[in-house]
């Protein structure tokens, strides 16, 4: 059900690009990523790959979107955790580096302001926050690493992939993203 109101959506969306051959390349080839990532330590992932692929292509293709988005999603979630960032702390700092105040900030404005700030302090107490309740220096090196080794974490995910196939992939997106952020405006 899910997936069927997804994919008539992003239908509706990209409009005739949906019925183009070159959807249906772009969702072979990302496809053939999504399911051969490491399911390892990646329990939404390894959950979601253990349905069926679709056969329709734009089906296809938003399966495995949302393959590779939870692959690189469960990734994140393994560098927070291995740079001591919990979950309500991650939402801090992400709402700090799109100049928010925490409490303004979409995914945790519901919660008491004595809980964040309690959550701002501890991060200002390991140096990550500033007495203004921005980044320090420290803040920013580690939101980067944990960046970094987010994107590192997320890569083995296209191995399967030649460099020609790659860019083909990304080529094939381009024009599906420059809609649907048109979409979003």
């Amino acid at each position: 059900m899910r997936e069927r109101g997804s994919a008539a959506a992003l239908r509706q969306v990209i409009g005739e690009l949906a019925d183009s051959p070159g959807l249906v390349r772009v969702a072979e080839l990302a496809t053939r990523a999504a399911v051969s990532a490491p399911t390892e330590g990646r329990v939404l992932y390894a959950g979601l790959r253990a349905l069926a692929v679709p056969a329709e292509p734009v089906a296809r293709l938003w399966h495995a979107a949302t393959l590779l988005r939870e692959h690189r999603g469960d990734g994140h979630n393994a560098a927070l955790v291995a740079h001591s960032i919990g979950g309500t702390e991650a939402h801090v700092l992400l709402a700090l580096s799109l100049g928010m105040r925490p409490e303004e900030f979409g995914r945790i404005h519901h919660l008491p302001r004595v809980q964040l700030a309690a959550v701002v302090d501890g991060l200002r107490g390991r140096g990550l926050v500033d007495a203004a309740g921005g980044f320090t220096d420290a803040g920013w090196e580690t939101r980067q690493r944990i960046d970094a080794l987010t994107d590192e974490l997320a890569a083995p995910a296209y191995d399967v992939l030649s460099a020609d196939e790659l860019d083909a992939l990304i080529a094939g997106l381009e024009p599906i993203a420059t809609v649907l952020e048109a979409a979003d405006d």
